[in-house]
């Protein structure tokens, strides 16, 4: 785990836009402000297990491409990584029961 790592995915645009989309695609009445929600809870999101290896790993096979961008190639932190992640920190819908 690499905290630093973390704070770089934390504070990637394509990260931050991808995670945005991904609670667009989500049924969440109660955030008004999808953005903000994003960027609220970043360094929770940022911190997913795995995310930090996976980007260093693709940062390390592209190292002779000084214009790669890990956060906008799908196949290191993946939709469905994202949406894992995210899912349970949604606020439930209203009037849903907590499990």
């Amino acid at each position: 785990m690499s905290y630093l790592t973390q704070s770089k995915i934390a504070a990637d645009s394509f990260m931050n836009n991808r995670v945005a989309q991904a609670v667009a695609s989500e049924p969440t009445p109660t955030i008004n402000d999808i953005d903000r929600w994003v960027y609220e809870n970043r360094r929770d999101w940022a911190a997913a297990p795995g995310w930090d290896a996976a980007w260093e790993s693709a940062l390390v096979s592209h190292e002779d491409d000084p214009t790669y961008q890990p956060g906008a190639d799908e196949a290191v932190i993946t939709d469905s990584m994202i949406l894992s992640q995210i899912q349970p920190m949604l606020p439930p819908l209203p009037g849903a029961r907590k499990e």
